[in-house]
């Protein structure tokens, strides 16, 4: 016998969930930066290395299938130039890159016309399946 569960509940766990990633992916990151502060400061790498290592990422992202083309340079550049943002500490430049990427994010969101889902209340969604019954058909939620 199959289990039901209301919108509003299965939503609250999803959302339980992805607030639990969060914190968890916001944990590794505080520690990744204080790990990688420290080597930067203590000479163990520069902007250079962390330039190549990007792109030996790609390289092997490419090989494995993941992504279907090598990102070009510029791309490549941008990716280490952010990453050495958070690794030097620049809150301004931070700060300043997080409201660009928000402006951007918002100009691709106001350009796509995605359709709008409607969610029919429990008791239309009763009445469909009643007027259905005589068909032998159900309605798939």
């Amino acid at each position: 016998m199959p289990m039901q569960i209301g919108l509003d509940d299965l939503l609250a766990m999803l959302m339980s969930r992805v607030e639990e990633m969060s914190l968890d992916s916001d944990n590794q990151r505080s520690k990744f930066n204080v790990m990688f502060r420290m080597l930067y400061k203590k000479g163990i790498f520069n902007e250079e290395d962390v330039y190549n290592a990007i792109k030996d990422e790609n390289k092997i992202l490419l090989e494995l299938g993941a992504i279907k083309a090598m990102p070009d340079d510029k791309a490549l550049r941008a990716a280490a130039d952010n990453l050495m943002l958070w690794i030097k500490g620049d809150a301004k430049e931070i700060k300043a890159s997080l409201e660009e990427a928000q402006k951007r994010m918002q100009e691709a969101a106001e350009k796509q016309n995605k359709p709008k889902i409607d969610v029919a209340p429990a008791g239309v969604l009763n009445e469909l399946d009643r007027l259905g019954a005589n068909s032998n058909k159900k309605l798939i939620l």
